[in-house]
């Protein structure tokens, strides 16, 4: 009984390490946004922080930007980078679009090619990392 607890709770603790990533096309996977916000690389080394606030930080808490509830996205100065929108449209300062973050889990860019795949993670949250802060995808 005593190795099904353990058994369990590995497998609990392991799970998590698969949820809660971005990968690209390949599905290869670049990185982790867990569900305190904090930003990992592949190799698990943090890259920042979203913070619940809207406050985006990096590896030293420094503030690189802000996401406000508004969607607007801003940079450490609070001049305009972009919008992320409610269908997951996401634009840059002058409206143009950059790409979409599907409800299915997948990044699209501008041009509706799917440029990677994320799972169980605010679409905010992926769509903040990949087109304004962490993350590149081509």
């Amino acid at each position: 009984m005593k190795n099904i607890f353990f058994l369990l709770a590995f497998l609990v603790s392991t799970s998590s390490l698969f949820a809660q990533t971005i990968q690209d096309r390949s599905y290869s996977t670049i990185g982790f946004i867990k569900s305190d916000g904090t930003v990992q690389s592949e190799s698990y080394s943090t890259l920042g922080y979203i913070k619940s606030d809207g406050r985006v930080q990096n590896s030293s808490y420094s503030t690189i930007g802000y996401i406000r509830s508004d969607g607007t996205v801003q940079n450490s100065s609070y001049a305009t980078l972009g919008y992320i929108k409610d269908d997951g449209t996401v634009q840059n300062s002058s409206y143009s679009i950059l790409g979409y973050v599907k409800s299915n889990g997948s990044i699209q860019n501008s041009s509706y090619s799917t440029v990677g795949y994320f799972k169980d993670i605010e679409t905010e949250k992926v769509a903040a990392a990949v087109f304004f802060f962490f993350f590149r995808l081509n």
